[in-house]
């Protein structure tokens, strides 16, 4: 069956750096597109960043842009979220997404 297993959150400091790390399983990882989404306490999920198959299209919500990068090792299976110059606002859980699977979350957690 589908996994998808998150690593990397935890409490940083505003202006630091975290890196995600979601590794798959249960399916073909080199034809799938994947994403990072997050909720934040008391608001909606949201669509962070996501990329396609082969990593050559990503997007990004316009509040990350410039200090998230998305990326894929298909080899690997994994799939990574690298959070630069984080914010108090990126504080949520962070969840991997094949359509229509999640993974459990990470907390990340930015604060001084």
């Amino acid at each position: 069956q589908v996994q998808l297993v998150e690593s990397g959150g935890g409490l940083v400091q505003p202006g630091g750096s975290l890196r995600l790390a979601c590794a798959a399983s249960g399916f073909t990882f080199s034809s799938a597109a994947m994403s990072w989404h997050r909720q934040a306490p008391g608001k909606e999920r949201e669509l962070v960043a996501s990329i396609n198959p082969t990593g050559g299209i990503t997007n990004y919500v316009d509040s990350v842009k410039g200090r998230f990068t998305i990326s894929r090792d298909n080899a690997k299976n994994t799939v990574y979220l690298q959070m630069n110059s984080l914010k108090p606002e990126d504080t949520a859980v962070y969840y991997c997404r094949r359509f229509p699977y999640w993974g459990q979350g990470t907390q990340v957690t930015v604060s001084s």
